[in-house]
């Protein structure tokens, strides 16, 4: 007796690549398995009430989605965060919802973005790039503020597998490592991180050099970075955010940098996204901004889509998938 092929919706939103992006996941599956391509879950509603399977990359699902397939069991979502599925609803309708955080596909390239937007805050790249694009020569002007990461602290909030690579990359920039999270690491681990010392969020906070944000964005951890919470960090910390633009109120933070009480930030994130234009961080002082670029390299994307395909196809073949978050 055969199978009747599984229904799989596949949702790529535009500002992540698109249909274009999501062309080849078709191809990616072993056996049988109707893939249909869209850029909003609901551009299709004939393939949304015949969904098996979603996968979704930073694309919503909301309960009125999860509501118009009734024989959905299972939400993949192509990232390690998890934010833009309603988890409720999923846990009202029985349906499975997986990241691929344990697949460690993004975790290179979100450090890497990490350090660059450290460094380009450290060595002031953006304002000396434009001095110089406008025959200015920024140098007397700039060295004031240029700083080194080599003995500094770095305080990383969340130290899951991106906050472990962000860590292994400050040891050998010779920075301190502090972090919060909800548990603490085992010593061989923190040992092997240049000795991390787990401290609770506040004392982070009040202490670290470099502020950078690896947390997953829960109703716990929105806005966990609030105005009160910002006027703890020194006048000469940067705070860095490539994990989710909620993680930080945007409004709070563009009053700290516009008073000066903080030396800048590093943002790859934004709640929402795209940003609106009016958005006070994207004309505030001293920051570094890019467009969600943290997992989107070639490589990147490669690793993402396999990660996402192999999870389904080992659920869709009777097996229990990975990375479970609901």
């Amino acid at each position: 007796m055969t199978t009747a092929p599984k229904n799989i919706l596949a949702v790529v939103a535009p500002h992540v690549g698109g249909r274009a992006s999501g062309a080849g996941l078709a191809t990616l599956f072993p056996g049988e398995a109707n893939v249909t391509v869209v850029e909003a879950v609901d551009e299709d509603p004939a393939a949304l009430h015949a969904a098996h399977v979603i996968i979704t990359a930073l694309s919503p699902v909301t309960a009125e989605h999860l509501a118009a397939a009734p024989d959905l069991e299972l939400v993949q979502c192509a990232s390690h965060g998890f934010d833009y599925v309603d988890l409720d609803a999923a846990r009202t309708r029985d349906v499975l919802v997986c990241n691929i955080g344990s697949s460690g596909a993004e975790s290179q390239n979100v450090a890497e973005q990490t350090f660059a937007l450290m460094l380009a805050l450290a060595k002031q790249l953006i304002p000396a790039h434009t001095a110089l694009v406008e025959a200015d020569w920024a140098l007397p002007r700039l060295q004031r503020s240029l700083t080194e990461l080599c003995g500094k602290t770095l305080g990383i909030v969340g130290l899951g597998a991106i906050g472990q690579e962000v860590a292994r990359r400050a040891v050998a920039f010779d920075m301190s490592i502090v972090y919060a999270g909800r548990r603490r690491l085992p010593e061989e681990t923190e040992a092997r991180l240049g000795g991390a010392r787990h401290v609770p969020l506040d004392e982070l906070l009040r202490t670290a050099d470099y502020v950078t944000l690896h947390a997953p964005l829960t109703g716990e951890t929105r806005h966990l970075i609030d105005a009160e919470r910002l006027a703890l960090l020194k006048p000469t910390a940067f705070v860095v955010n490539t994990a989710r633009g909620a993680l930080i109120d945007q409004d709070a933070l563009a009053d700290a940098l516009e008073k000066g009480a903080l030396a800048g930030a590093g943002i790859d994130v934004f709640d929402p996204e795209p940003p609106a234009p009016a958005l006070r961080l994207l004309k505030s002082p001293n920051v570094v901004l890019s467009p969600h670029v943290g997992g989107v390299t070639r490589e990147t994307l490669i690793r993402i889509a396999l990660a996402a395909v192999q999870n389904v196809a080992g659920f869709l073949a009777g097996g229990h998938p990975r990375d479970v978050v609901s």
